[in-house]
C-alpha cells in the first residue's frame, strides 16, 4: 500500500491550522520513571523535542503539532487485563507525557490467555505492578507507573485522559459523569468472548484540527469567473478531488489578485474540474495561473456523557451487514453488569440456566429504557450468546478493540480524527462452529487452571489441542509480523506438537522500535526474526518457534521446497512490498495451503483470506501501477515538490561501481539515457577525478552552478519569460512555471548545505577524507575558479510528455533506500530539492517531508497495526476449525481516522469449464513422470496422454519462460523432442540443471478441444520424484 507523487492535485504539509493545545491541564501530574533510560532519552512535556528517529514513521500519520499536544497529556488506563494491556502498550509506544496503569486484582490463570506481559509466577500478584515494568519497556520517553488505590474523584484531575476496562456499569456512570463535569476525556472499553464494546466522552466542546488524516489536495487552475457564486476551473489533467464544504485558499492568481492569501472559502463542488466560491463580482479580472489549495478547518464536536448517552446511544457501525447488532449488544453489554451485580460472578461459559437468566434480565433491562436505546424484539440466540461467551477473554478481540481504543486516547490527547460518537459494538461470531446444531458443553468450556482458559470459555478444549499441533510460517517480522506472534503466542499457536517458522532477513533499525513493540532500544542492530522468537517465548514458553533470517523468492526454494511447504498447515504473511506478497500467493496457490494476507498505510489497514478451493487468491486483483512522472516534467518544468526530489534521486550519484549488470542495464535504457548515463560515468573515472578534499569542493561548486543556474539560463535561452505557443497563449502557464537562475552565495545556508553535502559525497566516492568544517569551506570557495557560461542555440529541450514518451523516458519508482541521515545522502537530497524548488517558486520541504517522499517511507503507527492483526486472528481460528463456508470468512478494510469499518465475503474463486469440467485456480492436471517400467514420460507420451485421457490437443506446451512444444515448431527440432524425456527438454531449452530439492515441474498448457476450439485448462503439475 503506498501512495505516488502526484502531478496536478499536491499534496501539501504544515497546513494543520495551529489554535493551540486544548488539551494540557494546570493539574497535571508526572510520575517517575521506573527505570532510568540507558539512551538518555528524555521525559517527554511542553519542552521536550520530538525524537524524528524513533517517532518517524508515526510522525507521517499525526504530524508534529499533534505530537507535541499528545506529549501534554497523561493518561489513565484502569484494569490490567488483557485489554487494559492491550491499550496501554500503544499508548505508551505512541508517546504521551505519562502513563499510570491501574489494577486492584490480582492475576488469575484467564488473564494469561490475552495478557501478554504476565507469567505463571505472577499469579496472585497484582496485575498493575506486575505489568508496570514491563510496559515502562515499550518507550523509555514515556514514564509509567502503577496505581492499586481506589479511583477517587480527587485523583482523576490529574488526568487529561482516562480510559476504564474491567470496571461496572456503576463505576462507569459515576467516573464518567465526574470526569464529564470536569473536562476529562475519558473511554470505556470492554471485551466479552466474541464481543467488544468502545465507549467515548470527550466532554461538552471538542475542537477536532483534521477529521479525516487526508493530505490538504491541490489543483491548478486555468478560468475564474466574475459571479455571485465565481467558478474555478481547474486544468483538465487530473480531477481536483474537492467535496462540497471544503475549505480552500488561493495562490499565485495572476490578474484576480484580491484571492490571493484570502481567509479560506467554501466551495461547491460543480463537476470533477469545477466548483464555484465565493462573490467575484468585484473583484479583478481573471489573466492566468494560481493554485487552489485546500484548508483544514478546525470542528467543534460535542459528546454526551455516559449516563446521558446510555439511554439515547449513537452507534458507529462495525459492519453493515449487522445493522441491527448494536442495539442488540447496547442491551446485552447491560444486562452482562447487571448479571455480575446479582451474582457477583459472570454467567458460567455455556451454561443453559446462566443464558435463560441473563435473557430475562436483557428483557428487563430492554423494558425499563424510555429513549432509543429501546430495541423493538431482542434476538434471544443473540443475548444468550452474549452468556456464553461473557466470560472468554480472547487474544484477538483484545488487540482489535484494543487498537481502537488506544486510537482514541491519542484523538483525546490531540484533536487529530474523528472521535468514536460514541458507542462501537464488535463481534465475530462467525468464529463459532460453522454446524448451527452443535452445542459446546458446560463440562467442555469449564476452567481447567490452564493459561488457555479465557479462550476455552469461548471454544472448548478441542480448538486448543488443533491449535496446537498448527504448523505455521509467519514471512516477516516487523510490527504486523511482531502482533503475529503474540497472538500466536496467546491463542496456544504451535504450543504442543507444532511450529511457527518466522523468517526476515532485516535487522532491528531504531525507527522500529515505535511499532515492533517486541524490540528494545538494546536489540537495535540484532536479527528481528531471532528477537521477535526469543521475546514471545517469554510469553508463552510452550510455543515451538524457529527464526530464519532468508529472504522468501526463487533463490530460497532449496530452502522452503517441496517438503517445507507440504509440512505446513497455512502461511501468514508480514511483508511490506507487493512483489514478495504476489510470490508468497503463488507458493500458497500450488502447494494449496490457507494465506492470511494484512496491510497497514498509516490509520488505514487490511485483511483478506485467501482459502483453497474457495476464495481467489492475493494476486486475483491488483491496485493498479503507480504512476509515472515523464522526464520532461522533472528535468525542466516541475510544479511539485514531489518533482524536485524525485529528478534529485534519478541524478543521484551513479551505481556504476557497485553494480556488475551495470552496462547492460544502462544500454536498455529508452532514447539518449545511455549516452548521458555514460558520459556521467566517464566524467567520473576520468575527468572529474578529484585528489584532495579541495578538488571535491570545486566540483561540488560547478556542479552547484551547472544545475541551479547555467542549466536555468539554458532553459530560459530557448523558452524566454515572454515565449508564446504555437496558439497565441504563454508558454509559461499552467502546470509550466517559469524558472528564475540562482546566484550562489556563501552566506546562503541552502547554498553552503548543497555543497558540504556534495563534497563529502564525492569524497566518500573516491575514498577521500571528507569535512564538515564550514569556515574552512568558505576559505576553499574563495578560491574556485566558476567558468562564465554563455547560453548556446541548438540545443535540443523537450516541451511536451508526449514528446518524451515517443522514446519511451519515464521515472517510476526508485528502490534506493534514501531516508539515511548518516552518511550526507539525506542532507544532499533536501539541499538539492529546495534549490530546484527556489528555481521554480515551489514551497520548499523540509527534511521530514523530504525523507518520507525520498525514502519512499510508509507511515505507520501502532494502533493500527494491532487491530488488523486482531482481525487476521480471527480469521486464523476460522482456519484452524476448518470453516467450509464462503460467507463465514469476512475480509475487512478500517480506517481509524474517520473512523470507518468495512467487512466483506472474500470473492469466491472464478469457476473455468472446458467440456463438463469445471475448475478454479486452485486447480490442475497431476501427471506422473515416472511411468511403471521405471522410464520417464516422453514429450509424444504427454501429449498422446492428454489427447487420450482428457480429449484435449495442446498445441503449445512451456515451462517458465520456456517454450518446449509449438504447433509450428520446425519439423526436425520436433522430431528430436518428441522421443526426449520431458526434463532432459527442460533443462536443454532452459539451459539450467534440476535441483535435487525439485520434486515437480509446472507446465502451462494451450489446448485445442474435439471441434478445434481455443479452451482454457489449467497449469500441469509434472511430477518428477
Amino acid at each position: 500500500m503506498s501512495s505516488s507523487p502526484l502531478s496536478k492535485k499536491r499534496r501539501l504539509s504544515g497546513t494543520e491550522t495551529k489554535t493551540g493545545s486544548h488539551c494540557s491541564s494546570s493539574n497535571s501530574v508526572r510520575t517517575d520513571l521506573s527505570h532510568t533510560p540507558a539512551n538518555g532519552m528524555a521525559k517527554n512535556g511542553n519542552d521536550a523535542e520530538i525524537d524524528e528517529g524513533l517517532y518517524s514513521r508515526q510522525l507521517y500519520v499525526l504530524g508534529h503539532e499533534a505530537m507535541k499536544r499528545m506529549q501534554n497529556s497523561n493518561v489513565l488506563i484502569s484494569g490490567m487485563r488483557g485489554l487494559g494491556v492491550e491499550i496501554a502498550k500503544n499508548v505508551i509506544l505512541g508517546g504521551v507525557r505519562s502513563v499510570t496503569v491501574h489494577d486492584q486484582g490480582v492475576a488469575e490463570w484467564r488473564d494469561l490467555s490475552s495478557q501478554f506481559y504476565l507469567r505463571e509466577a505472577d499469579l496472585g500478584k497484582n496485575r498493575a505492578e506486575v505489568s508496570q515494568p514491563r510496559l515502562a519497556e515499550l518507550n523509555s520517553y514515556v514514564p509509567v507507573s502503577a496505581y492499586t488505590g481506589a479511583l477517587t474523584e480527587d485523583y482523576l484531575t490529574k488526568f487529561q485522559v482516562v480510559v476504564l476496562t474491567n470496571s461496572t456499569l456503576d463505576e462507569q456512570k459515576q467516573l464518567g459523569d465526574f470526569c464529564h463535569s470536569k473536562g476529562i476525556k475519558i473511554i470505556t472499553a470492554d471485551t466479552r468472548g466474541l464481543f467488544g464494546q468502545l465507549f467515548c466522552d470527550f466532554g461538552d466542546e471538542m475542537i477536532v484540527y483534521d477529521t479525516n488524516g487526508e493530505q490538504p489536495l491541490s489543483a491548478m487552475i486555468s478560468m475564474i469567473t466574475k459571479d455571485s457564486s465565481g467558478v474555478v476551473t481547474c486544468l483538465d489533467e487530473a480531477r481536483h478531488g474537492f467535496e462540497s464544504g471544503d475549505y480552500v485558499t488561493f495562490t499565485e492568481v495572476q490578474g484576480m489578485v484580491e484571492l490571493n492569501g484570502c481567509q479560506p472559502v467554501e466551495i461547491k463542488v460543480l463537476g470533477p474540474y469545477t466548483f464555484s466560491i465565493c462573490d467575484t463580482t468585484g473583484f479583478s479580472d481573471y489573466v492566468r495561473g494560481g493554485i487552489v489549495s485546500q484548508v483544514k478547518m478546525p470542528k467543534k464536536i460535542g459528546f454526551k456523557s455516559i449516563s446521558s448517552s446510555m439511554a439515547e446511544p449513537e452507534f458507529v457501525l462495525t459492519d453493515f451487514a449487522k445493522f441491527d447488532r448494536p442495539g442488540q449488544l447496547h442491551v446485552g453489554f447491560q444486562a452482562i453488569h447487571a448479571f455480575q451485580k446479582k451474582h457477583n460472578r459472570l454467567p458460567a461459559p455455556w451454561s443453559m440456566a446462566d443464558g435463560e437468566e441473563l435473557l430475562n434480565l436483557a428483557k428487563e433491562v430492554n423494558s425499563a429504557q424510555t429513549g432509543s436505546a429501546k430495541v423493538e424484539e431482542l434476538d434471544e440466540d443473540l443475548i444468550k450468546k452474549v452468556s456464553f461467551l461473557a466470560a472468554g477473554d480472547l487474544s484477538p478481540i483484545n488487540a482489535f478493540i484494543g487498537g481502537v481504543a488506544a486510537q482514541e486516547v491519542m484523538k483525546a490527547c490531540t484533536g487529530k480524527f474523528m472521535p468514536v460518537m460514541q458507542w462501537l459494538y464488535f463481534d465475530a461470531l462467525e468464529c463459532l462452529s460453522e454446524d448451527a446444531g452443535v452445542q459446546l458443553t458446560e463440562e467442555e468450556c469449564a476452567p481447567r487452571n490452564s493459561r488457555y482458559d479465557g479462550q476455552i470459555a469461548v471454544f472448548g478444549t478441542k480448538l486448543q489441542d488443533l491449535l496446537a499441533r498448527q504448523r505455521y510460517f509467519l514471512v516477516g517480522a516487523g510490527a504486523i509480523g511482531c502482533e503475529l506472534l503474540k497472538n500466536f503466542a496467546m491463542i496456544g499457536l504451535a504450543s504442543g506438537e507444532g511450529e511457527v517458522i518466522v523468517t526476515d532477513m532485516d535487522t532491528i533499525e531504531k525507527s522500529n522500535l515505535n511499532r515492533q513493540f517486541l524490540f528494545r532500544p538494546s536489540d537495535v542492530t540484532k536479527m528481528k526474526s531471532d528477537t521477535a522468537a526469543a521475546a514471545v517465548k517469554k510469553m508463552n514458553p510452550s510455543i515451538r518457534i524457529t527464526g530464519h533470517q532468508n529472504r522468501v523468492g526463487p533463490e530460497t526454494e532449496r530452502v522452503y521446497d517441496d517438503d517445507f511447504f507440504e509440512s505446513l498447515d497455512g502461511v501468514a504473511n508480514a511483508l511490506d512490498n507487493v512483489d514478495a506478497r504476489m510470490y508468497m500467493d503463488r507458493r500458497c496457490v500450488y502447494y494449496r495451503k490457507p494465506l492470511l494476507e494484512s496491510g497497514t498505510l498509516g490509520t488505514k489497514g487490511n485483511v483478506q483470506v485467501v482459502i483453497p478451493f474457495l476464495t481467489e487468491s492475493y494476486s486475483s486483483s491488483q491496485d493498479p501501477p503507480e504512476k509515472s512522472i515523464p522526464i520532461c516534467t522533472l528535468k525542466n518544468f516541475p510544479n511539485a515538490i514531489e518533482h524536485t526530489l524525485q529528478v534529485i534521486l534519478h541524478k543521484h550519484f551513479s551505481d556504476f561501481c557497485r553494480d556488475p549488470k551495470f552496462m547492460e542495464r544502462t544500454l536498455k535504457l529508452p532514447g539518449a539515457q545511455p549516452l548521458e548515463v555514460l558520459d556521467a560515468v566517464y566524467k567520473c573515472v576520468v575527468t572529474d577525478c578529484p585528489h584532495s578534499w579541495a578538488d571535491c569542493v570545486a566540483w561540488a561548486r560547478n556542479h552547484w552552478q551547472c544545475q541551479y543556474s547555467n542549466n536555468i539560463r539554458q532553459l530560459l535561452h530557448n523558452f524566454p519569460p515572454e515565449q508564446l505557443t504555437s496558439s497565441g497563449a504563454p508558454f509559461w502557464s499552467g502546470p509550466k512555471r517559469c524558472p528564475h537562475p540562482l546566484e550562489f552565495s556563501t552566506s546562503n545556508d541552502l547554498h553552503m548545505d548543497y555543497v558540504l553535502a556534495a563534497a563529502n559525497l564525492f569524497a566518500q566516492m573516491y575514498g577521500l577524507p571528507g569535512s564538515t568544517d564550514r569556515a574552512g569551506l568558505v576559505k576553499i570557495l574563495q578560491e574556485v575558479k566558476v567558468p562564465t557560461f554563455t547560453p548556446r542555440s541548438g540545443v535540443k529541450i523537450h516541451v511536451s510528455d508526449q514528446e518524451l514518451q515517443t522514446s519511451n523516458s519515464s521515472v517510476g519508482k526508485t528502490h534506493k533506500k534514501n531516508d539515511d541521515d548518516t552518511n550526507f545522502h539525506m542532507d544532499f537530497i533536501v539541499a538539492a530539492s529546495n534549490l530546484r524548488a527556489e528555481n521554480y517558486d515551489i514551497p520548499p520541504a523540509d527534511r521530514h517531508k523530504s525523507k518520507l517522499i525520498a525514502g519512499k517511507i510508509i507511515p505507520a503507527i501502532a494502533t493500527t497495526t494491532a487491530a488488523v492483526v486482531g482481525l487476521v486472528c480471527l480469521e486464523l481460528i476460522k482456519v484452524v476449525q476448518g470453516h467450509k463456508k464462503l460467507e463465514t470468512y469476512k475480509n475487512g478494510f478500517m480506517n481509524l481516522a474517520l473512523p470507518f469499518f468495512a467487512y466483506s465475503e472474500p470473492i469466491a474463486a472464478p469457476k473455468h469449464k472446458y467440456y463438463e469440467t469445471e475448475w478454479s485456480l486452485w486447480d490442475r492436471f497431476e501427471v506422473t513422470g515416472m511411468q511403471p517400467n521405471g522410464e520417464e514420460m516422453t514429450l509424444r507420451q504427454f501429449l498422446d496422454y492428454f489427447k487420450n485421457e482428457h480429449q484435449l490437443e495442446i498445441t503449445m506446451l512451456s515451462q517458465g519462460v520456456s517454450m518446449l512444444y509449438s504447433f509450428f515448431m520446425p519439423s526436425a527440432k520436433l522430431k528430436e523432442r518428441l522421443e526426449l524425456p520431458m526434463t532432459e527438454i527442460v533443462t536443454k531449452v532452459s539451459k539450467k540443471k534440476l535441483g535435487k530439492h525439485v520434486k515437480a515441474l509446472v507446465f502451462e498448457l494451450c489446448c485445442n478441444d474435439t471441434s478445434d476450439e481455443d479452451v482454457e485448462v489449467p497449469y500441469v503439475r509434472y511430477t518428477i520424484r
